[in-house]
């Protein structure tokens, strides 16, 4: 599975990153390691999990190696990729594939963002802070997000700084039609999959060794794939990005 023959492009692809325990051989304690997860969105609005890597430290190095992996899989490009302040990805996927564009995971910042709130606010803070993503233009959006810092500044102080320091990657958002938008930061698909693997891990302590992270996970992943795959309202988006990318859409 993780080595089959992949599409030639995807219009979207998310990479994503949870923890697991696994247990060192050598020193024989307990390790936090990050399991990265790849989900692609293919040209018929399909997901897909591309692939998973159990890594200790990430970096530009090794994101370059899962970046090659991919492009040996048959993977030529990626037009979108969906990605939270991953330590070293920038660089590795603008070497493998030089015309993607790195997109600032808005399903991170939210998630992020409702960390800070308490149960009863939860729903609010997530409701306001739509206002700003779902927001037509730029200039809207951080109108949005002024408002929303004078609602919420004297309760949760630090929310909104956060996203004015993350703005510059979050503006591009913007220049995609509402179709893509909404594919981009829809939680569903990346949140399901992260519900199924945590759900699976959850009644382990902790695993003896990768290989058993690996499997348990891969059975997890294949049980969300039997689920719904397809992209909803994939139409229109798919319109917006055979005009937005042209013949990189099409071949």
């Amino acid at each position: 599975w993780q080595g089959r023959a992949l599409d030639r492009m995807y219009p979207i692809v998310i990479f994503d990153a949870l923890r697991v325990k696994i247990r060192d051989a050598d020193s024989r304690t307990v390790k936090n390691k990050a399991v990265y997860v790849a989900l692609g969105v293919t040209r018929e609005g399909v997901r897909e999990v591309l692939g998973l890597w159990i890594a200790e430290n990430e970096g530009a190095k090794f994101w370059l190696s899962v970046m090659n992996e991919l492009k040996n899989r048959g993977i030529q490009d990626i037009l979108i990729a969906v990605v939270d302040g991953l330590k070293g990805f920038p660089e590795a996927i603008t070497a493998a594939f030089p015309e993607a564009m790195v997109q600032t995971c808005i399903v991170h910042l939210v998630r992020h963002s409702l960390n800070f709130c308490s149960w009863k606010d939860r729903k609010a803070v997530a409701a306001d802070l739509r206002r700003i993503y779902g927001a037509a233009t730029a200039d809207m959006a951080a109108a949005e997000l002024d408002a929303f810092e004078e609602k919420w500044a004297g309760k949760y102080a630090s929310i909104a700084p956060a996203w004015r320091r993350a703005w510059p990657e979050v503006i591009p958002f913007f220049a995609f039609d509402p179709a893509i938008r909404k594919i981009i930061y829809t939680t569903n698909a990346i949140e399901s999959l992260n519900r199924v693997i945590r759900k699976s891990i959850k009644t382990r302590g902790s695993f003896p060794t990768d290989d058993a992270a690996t499997k348990l996970i891969y059975l997890a992943i294949r049980s969300f794939e039997k689920d719904g795959r397809n992209v909803r309202e994939w139409f229109a988006a798919r319109n917006q990005f055979a005009i937005m990318f042209g013949e990189r859409f099409a071949a």
